[in-house]
């Protein structure tokens, strides 16, 4: 296979950028895209060129390292599927393909593909925990939760918090992990004790970072690579609206079910 790139190239923050064109031949459509990368990189590493930055980790789809916008598209045109295991031959060959990072005031660039976000760990810092003893592991079945409850935890814990939902968004708004977040813990008995504290603290954390607001757009479910469900949108604010008008002593007392 030949690819066309076009690849932003940004060395700092404080810089100006541009999308710089390289053809890249003798690619199999068996190639990652981020192997296809490496492939480049060595190439420009042979001409004694500066290589793309770009992040990555386990490449295997889970860790939510990997992002970029791939022809306008956050992970590129396959649904579901992560930068790191979009394949080449999900691309004609001899395409044309612009590569470029997250755009979001909340994630400012770092170097060319890379960008900083550190304001998701800030949100999780906020609140994302759960008051439980330490020690040996309980029972498994000591703590019981409704199989409906768990099946929607799982749902929302499936979020590897990449950011495609900040970078699809056209407010840039993170509602979505956030709503995740929020809803893998709130759904479980664990959960309960903070249940109030914990929406009200990632969602001002998250409007101290510079997320914009939520509009509905449902771009964010659909560059989602683990397709989560903007229902936990609503689902996070029926709880924010409980927790901020609830009186204090009514705040622990909601239910995974609600």
């Amino acid at each position: 296979m030949r690819l066309t790139l076009h690849v932003w190239r940004q060395a700092g923050p404080t810089v100006p950028g541009r999308f710089v064109r390289y053809d890249v031949a003798e690619l199999t459509p068996d190639l990652s895209f981020l192997e296809m990368l490496d492939v480049l990189n060595e190439q420009l590493l042979a001409r004694q060129e500066e290589p793309i930055a770009f992040d990555h980790d386990c490449r295997e789809g889970i860790c939510g390292m990997c992002g970029m916008v791939i022809n306008g598209r956050p992970h590129g045109p396959q649904r579901a599927t992560t930068a790191c295991q979009l394949h080449l031959r999900s691309f004609p060959d001899g395409a044309e393909v612009w590569i470029e990072p997250w755009r979001a005031r909340a994630f400012p660039l770092i170097k060319d593909l890379v960008v900083d976000r550190s304001a998701f760990d800030r949100i999780i810092e906020a609140g994302g925990f759960v008051t439980t003893r330490t020690g040996s592991a309980p029972e498994a079945n000591t703590t019981l939760v409704p199989k409906r409850d768990a099946d929607l935890a799982m749902d929302a814990a499936a979020c590897i918090g990449c950011g495609a939902c900040v970078a699809a968004c056209p407010n840039a708004s993170a509602m979505l992990f956030v709503a995740a977040k929020v809803s893998h813990l709130g759904l479980l008995p664990q959960g309960q004790p903070e249940r109030a504290t914990r929406v009200v603290n990632l969602v001002s954390a998250m409007d101290a970072a510079g997320f914009g607001a939520c509009s509905n757009h449902g771009e964010c479910m659909a560059a989602c690579p683990k397709e989560i469900s903007i229902d936990f949108i609503a689902r996070l604010n029926r709880d924010y609206l409980a927790a901020t008008l609830a009186p204090q002593s009514q705040t622990t007392e909601f239910t995974g079910s609600a």
